[in-house]
């Protein structure tokens, strides 16, 4: 029987339990014998692998995080970290992998791809940064996430009448700042796709004021050049003159926790199902995301050179429906 090994690597994202049930089942199902490889591509080159059965991976579809767990591993960058892998996988006579993680993760998919190993990774990361998907395993909760949160500071702010500032994650991409922005009415929203001048947050708080409204929120992307802690900074300094302060949230790993959503359940399962088709008809050295509606797969060559552009139009919609 060919054996067929799945793991998890980089942040968790809500999801990922989901995509490793679809990957066991949907595998056993197809003829393949299943094993999981546990904390990510450290577990690969230190030999951390485990045998999965239908039955080991009952009861993980609602749960966030991901059973077989995660790590970062820079010795997996070096080839010789490589070469460990490969013998690993050999060892364990694995004659395919299923890799499901983000940016980091893929790139190396891509270099066990070019090594000759038949890999196929899964879209999956909260910050949505990832070419070759429209939407990744994870976005929809942790969106949500930030949205409640968001809601909820929404109530204290009109209480106190002030203006609130909340700091949701996506290192380098603004996408989930942009979309929880406008889902949450804010009256600016920072990315790092555009660059922000701090004056010109404040004059969009004084604005709003001005027009009537006795709270104000501004939605920041973790990685933007003025990022929540540099935004407070700026106010704290300028206070006599700006006239008014921030009261600061920061969701920072919250945003990952958490059941995951029907849609992300439903998402996680479909590429979990289809990266075992494709290896089942033997196609391999590719990512499958959702793209325009539809499961598709993209070369990982492609996938590791290309930046996955943010729709800059959301920007100036989120400015007009602030007014």
């Amino acid at each position: 029987m060919k054996r067929l090994a799945v793991l998890t690597s980089g942040g968790d994202a809500p999801g990922m339990n989901a995509a490793i049930r679809s990957v066991v089942r949907v595998g056993i199902d197809k003829g393949w014998q299943l094993l999981g490889i546990r904390h990510g591509y450290t577990g690969l080159i230190t030999n951390n692998v485990i045998p999965l059965g239908a039955r080991d991976v009952s009861g993980i579809i609602q749960l966030g995080g991901t059973m077989l767990g995660s790590a970062r591993c820079p010795e997996f960058k070096t080839e010789a970290g490589r070469l460990q892998a490969l013998r690993v996988l050999a060892e364990h006579e694995i004659e395919a992998l299923v890799i499901i993680g983000g940016g980091g993760s893929q790139t190396g998919a891509h270099a066990l791809s070019q090594m000759g190993f038949p890999v196929i990774g899964v879209a999956s990361t909260i910050d949505n940064d990832l070419y070759g998907a429209d939407i990744t395993i994870g976005v929809d909760t942790a969106l949500n996430i930030a949205l409640e949160a968001i809601d909820r500071l929404k109530v204290t702010a009109l209480s106190h009448e002030r203006a609130f500032l909340i700091e949701v994650m996506g290192r380098g991409c603004g996408y989930l700042a942009l979309m929880a922005g406008i889902a949450g009415g804010a009256e600016a929203i920072v990315i790092p796709e555009v660059e922000t001048d701090p004056e010109a947050v404040a004059g969009e708080l004084r604005s709003a004021y001005e027009r009537g409204q006795a709270h104000a929120l501004v939605v920041v992307a973790e990685g933007a050049r003025y990022n929540a802690a540099a935004l407070a900074d700026y106010f704290k300094e300028h206070h006599e003159r700006i006239g008014f302060d921030l009261r600061v949230t920061m969701l920072g790993h919250v945003q990952r926790g958490g059941a995951p959503s029907a849609y992300d359940r439903l998402l996680a399962t479909r590429l979990g199902a289809d990266a075992v088709e494709r290896l089942t008809r033997g196609e391999h050295g590719d990512l499958v995301g959702l793209v325009k509606g539809e499961i598709s797969a993209t070369p990982l060559t492609e996938v590791v050179v290309h930046k996955k552009p943010l729709d800059l139009r959301l920007m100036e919609l989120a400015r007009m429906l602030a007014r």
